[in-house]
């Protein structure tokens, strides 16, 4: 078994829980969480029925890695954006059913993670919002996947708003399927039903659901090529760099 740096597995076949492990950066997305993800699904995908994508108590995920920006090569810049789509279509698409189970803050990023899973399911303390247009950029990589699941305008006026919204909102919205206090006997509910799916029954299954909807392949060039643009753009980094140095936000003196 790998030596994962920023994640961590657990196995109860037929089920995989992958669980996002960077407590120092708050689950903040870098390359490397990428291809441990892509590298752990490869891995589980043939042989388990279902994964579970987990994070901390307090945060699932909060989005790019702003203060490892700096610190990225151009090969690293270049590949973030399709590695990352890629992972979400792995997630959206595998030959596996894939829970998201949230618990506390899910942000940008690490809502196209949730965005992305074929069941999510939370607690009382889960949090989802888009921030990324007070930095002058947009969730490009996100927006198709949050489309499909809640609708254009709903997502459009979450990455306008910038603003979380509670687990309530989350729900009537459609993002989260299901969430108790106690998230936990929530998850082991649904699992307990989802054994008794094949892996065949489940890749077939699957397979119908893309062709169905091939709005996540079609808009992957446009989405790529999107984010590479904003995140190479100079002034966008100027403002995320201040950020890093002052927490100062881009329209604060």
């Amino acid at each position: 078994m790998m030596d994962y740096q920023t994640i961590q597995l657990r196995y109860e076949p037929p089920v995989c829980f992958l669980k996002l492990f960077s407590p120092q950066t708050n689950n903040t997305i870098t390359l490397l969480m990428i291809d441990e993800c892509l590298h752990a699904l490869a891995a589980c995908a043939a042989s388990m029925q279902i994964i579970v994508l987990e994070g901390l108590p307090e945060c699932f995920c909060l989005g790019a890695d702003f203060q490892g920006l700096h610190n990225q090569s151009t090969e690293e810049q270049d590949q973030t954006p399709e590695r990352f789509y890629d992972l979400l279509i792995q997630l959206a698409n595998g030959a596996f059913v894939s829970i998201a189970h949230v618990r506390g803050k899910v942000n940008a990023g690490g809502l196209g993670l949730v965005a992305a899973c074929d069941i999510v399911l939370a607690d009382e303390s889960a949090t989802f919002g888009l921030s990324e247009l007070l930095f002058d950029l947009f969730p490009a990589c996100v927006l198709p996947f949050l489309i499909r699941r809640i609708g254009f305008q709903k997502a459009h006026y979450m990455a306008l708003m910038t603003k979380a919204i509670p687990i309530q909102q989350a729900l009537d919205w459609g993002l989260v399927d299901a969430y108790e206090a106690h998230s936990e006997a929530l998850l082991r509910k649904h699992l307990l039903r989802l054994r008794y799916l094949s892996k065949a029954g489940i890749l077939n299954y699957k397979r119908y659901m893309a062709a169905l909807d091939n709005s996540l392949w079609q808009a992957r060039p446009l989405a790529i090529a999107a984010n590479r643009e904003l995140f190479s753009d100079a002034g966008n980094l100027e403002k995320i760099n201040r950020y890093v140095q002052t927490g100062q936000f881009p329209w604060e003196s």
